[in-house]
């Protein structure tokens, strides 16, 4: 009886009064007067129609369309999807991707230009051209700012995402303990480590190089696991990850190589119900249409919300052959239109329950629009759902529509399928670069509540964003130089090339924050000197 009250509470079939995470799941939702005033505003937003016949018609022509490629795709029977002598579907795995040997070449070179730099300093530099350290204010509203107030946050930055924590800084850079927790106390948190980043992604939106990487309409989300020492109770024993007990940060990245989102989350909970937080949360300036993600990403509860939202859900599932897809029409309606991929639509979605559901789905989704519910409280309940609700079962309907014409296109597209394996690739570059900064304490999170391990978490994104920020920058200094020179260098070419490494930087040794001493070397251009002669920074 326990569990079966424990399992109500967590799908929403039962719920508590005066609960916030366990009220009744219609209070989630936008009131039927406050949706009827902005439905027409979603709608507009979104590119979706009220009307439950255009939208059912228009779903099925995007669904005649995907099968028409993979039925061409088929055809072929040579391919890496094909189909074999029982008429089950084969999917080859991509091969690694061909990194052209001018892009390789390219990079070394482009890395031998690139100055050295201790950590320190970069980010001192890069707040002398972003003024992100501005963006950290004094908790209770205080305008006045010390002169060494730049120092204490660099040093408490520091202490955090290389993981020496507050005392061993305090030790290593010279500033006394009491003044570096006074610090993080009144102005390192959550709603500043925010701001910085956005700083600092607006920043490097802006640079030349940063449209060569990509486009800002892509992003891809994944979870990185460290290990906790301690008792938390954001830790979880997981035999597969640590010796021991540890944690997930789920973080969301961009195809221009930057992190917007990060996010402390239970390990053993399920990465799917967090994907669209921080899309719908994103205050930055691009532009995200779609997103990928691995299999631990993948509902259909989220298939069919993303598509409500106007946006696009590209993930890399496994086993992809082996998922149920289905068909709007009868079986054979869709065989003689499709022989070869008609088959394999083993099962009828009921459009009835989708249509009959159609203004509750865009009012569910509105809801997530207009920030009155957070995306992964209602992903988990609608996930869970045991009961199988009217408005759950209609969702996961036109989820699985969502899902087929995903896979169908996907199947069929050799390009597509690449575009986004190397955008999940982006995504996995920055979790080394991450790996290499946590180094203190074996890499172990020895923050104990949720609140600590969030501010950690954002530094740790913060200064990434930044040892980003600072490669882009001078790998276009370093390409404005070789084609001042004469040389032609293709963009193509560049678009191989990613400023998530560490090879110029230094995270170890002695830490020496002296803000004056370090801009006093920057020369009158701003920047340090390329390594190489004759150049003009």
């Amino acid at each position: 009886m326990l569990l079966a009250l424990r399992d109500g509470l967590r799908s929403g079939d039962v719920w508590v009064p005066g609960s916030r995470r366990y009220c009744d799941p219609a209070a989630y939702l936008l009131s039927p007067a406050k949706w009827a005033g902005q439905r027409a505003e979603f709608c507009r937003l979104v590119g979706k129609s009220a009307d439950p016949a255009a939208g059912l018609a228009r779903m099925e022509e995007e669904l005649h369309t995907a099968l028409g490629e993979l039925e061409q795709t088929l055809a072929a029977g040579d391919g890496p999807v094909r189909l074999d002598e029982a008429g089950d579907l084969v999917i080859s795995p991509l091969s690694a991707e061909d990194v052209p040997a001018e892009a390789v070449a390219l990079k070394a070179e482009l890395t031998e230009m690139l100055p050295f730099a201790p950590i320190v300093s970069l980010l001192i530099e890069m707040d002398q051209r972003t003024g992100f350290l501005g963006c950290f204010t004094h908790a209770a509203g205080k305008q006045a700012r010390s002169p060494e107030l730049k120092r204490n946050l660099i040093a408490v930055l520091l202490s955090q995402s290389t993981n020496l924590g507050l005392t061993r800084m305090a030790d290593a850079c010279g500033i006394s303990y009491d003044v570096l927790a006074w610090t993080a106390e009144w102005y390192v948190r959550e709603e500043t480590l925010r701001a910085a980043n956005l700083a600092l992604i607006g920043y490097h939106q802006g640079l030349p190089l940063t449209a060569v990487f990509g486009s800002g309409t892509l992003s891809s989300s994944d979870g990185q696991r460290f290990p906790t020492r301690g008792k938390s109770v954001t830790a979880r024993a997981l035999s597969r990850y640590f010796a021991h007990e540890g944690l997930s940060t789920y973080t969301h990245v961009t195809d221009q190589h930057t992190t917007y989102g990060t996010k402390v989350i239970v390990a053993t909970r399920r990465e799917a119900h967090y994907v669209l937080d921080e899309i719908l949360g994103n205050a930055t300036d691009i532009p995200v249409t779609e997103h990928a993600t691995d299999t631990h990403g993948v509902t259909l509860v989220n298939f069919a919300l993303f598509d409500l939202l106007g946006l696009q859900l590209s993930p890399r599932i496994r086993d992809l052959g082996k998922i149920t897809l289905y068909r709007t029409g009868p079986k054979s309606q869709v065989l003689d239109a499709f022989p070869l991929a008609g088959p394999l639509l083993t099962r009828r979605a009921n459009t009835e329950l989708i249509a009959a559901h159609r203004d509750e789905l865009l009012r569910l989704a509105g809801s997530l629009k207009f920030g009155h519910a957070t995306a992964s409280l209602l992903v988990g309940k609608l996930s869970a759902s045991v009961r199988q609700n009217a408005l759950a079962a209609a969702l996961k309907e036109y989820g699985a529509l969502r899902r087929t014409i995903y896979a169908a296109r996907y199947l069929s597209d050799a390009a597509y399928r690449r575009k986004i394996s190397r955008q999940l690739n982006k995504g996995e570059s920055l979790h080394a670069l991450k790996r290499d900064l946590l180094y203190a304490h074996e890499g172990a999170i020895r923050a104990r509540h949720l609140e600590q391990q969030t501010e950690q978490a954002w530094c740790l994104t913060l200064v990434t964003n930044a040892v980003v920020t600072w490669t882009t920058e001078y790998y276009g200094l370093a390409v404005a130089s070789l084609r001042a020179a004469g040389r032609r260098i293709d963009d193509q070419v560049l678009a191989h090339i990613s400023p998530a490494h560490s090879e110029n930087i230094n995270f170890l040794g002695s830490i020496d924050v002296d803000v004056e001493g370090e801009l006093a070397q920057l020369g009158p251009t701003g920047y340090r000197p390329l390594r190489v002669r004759d150049t003009l920074f």
